[in-house]
Formats: C-alpha cells, sequence, structure tokens
C-alpha cells in the first residue's frame, strides 16, 4: 500500500562543521540536494554561528527518501522503530533522529541525541491506526 507522506528534516550545523561535506552526503546517501534545503544563519548562546539546514520533501519525493532510509538502516534498527511507533509519534508525524557524522561516513544510524531531526508526516484519521500506518510505512523496503 502506499501512503502520502511528508518528511521534514531539520539539521543544526556548527562553526566548525563543514557545510559542504554534509550536503555532499545528503546528496550521495540520500539523494537529496542542495537546493531541497532552506539555510538560516543563526547565532549561538555563546555568539557562536549556527546554520539551521530545513526540508520539507513531498509526493514521490518523501516517497523515495524514505524507501532509501529504510534500505541503509540495519534491520534491528528498522524493528526498534516498529516497536517503539507508540511512542515516538504524535498528531500523525513519527520522530527520530539520525547521526550526523554517521551520514557523512554513509553509514546512516539512528541515534537520540543526533543532530538530524526528521519527522514523518502520514495523515491517519483514526488514531488506533497509528501502529498499523506506521508498520507498514517502515516494511516499504522488505
Amino acid at each position: 500500500m502506499t501512503y502520502r507522506i511528508e518528511i521534514s528534516i531539520d539539521v543544526i550545523i556548527h562553526a566548525t562543521e563543514d557545510i559542504s561535506k554534509i550536503f555532499q552526503s545528503f546528496e550521495g546517501v540520500l539523494g537529496l540536494r542542495e537546493e531541497d534545503f532552506a539555510i538560516d544563519e543563526m547565532e549561538g548562546h555563546y555568539e557562536n554561528p549556527i546554520i539551521m539546514l530545513r526540508a520539507n520533501i513531498v509526493k514521490k519525493q518523501a516517497q523515495n527518501l524514505m524507501k532509501r532510509i529504510l534500505e541503509l538502516l540495519p534491520k534491528e534498527q528498522i524493528n526498534g522503530l516498529i516497536d517503539e511507533i507508540e511512542e515516538r509519534t504524535a498528531n500523525s508525524r513519527f520522530h527520530m533522529r539520525m547521526d550526523k557524522q554517521e551520514l557523512i561516513k554513509e553509514n546512516p544510524r539512528v541515534q537520540e541525541k543526533g543532530a538530524i531531526k526528521l519527522k514523518i508526516h502520514a495523515p491517519i484519521y483514526n488514531k488506533k491506526d497509528t501502529i498499523k500506518t506506521f508498520t507498514e510505512i517502515f516494511q516499504i523496503a522488505d
């Protein structure tokens, strides 16, 4: 079954990090281009420069991104995400984080303190369908 999904991505980049490496990783590993992201320059608590990348991926591109992420994640991490659907879902949005450094190494991994925040939105009209819907979404790579 195909679901209409949207994926929001937020990434924090500190002054010591190379933004071009991060864009190369997103493109090479996940197929996202620099143009897919909005770039906001901010100032941190200690007046250090911080860049915030934001992307909202929709339609076929979101389907392809989800499939790509699931192909790259280890099976045990996918199973763990499925087991935690109730805890990770609010308002039809599944929340997860990925490790930025592992993405740069072309080895994407889910990590709770990861700097890449993903929100996967699927229209769910009946809350009791949340687990079923997201379980099916996480099994599209099988």
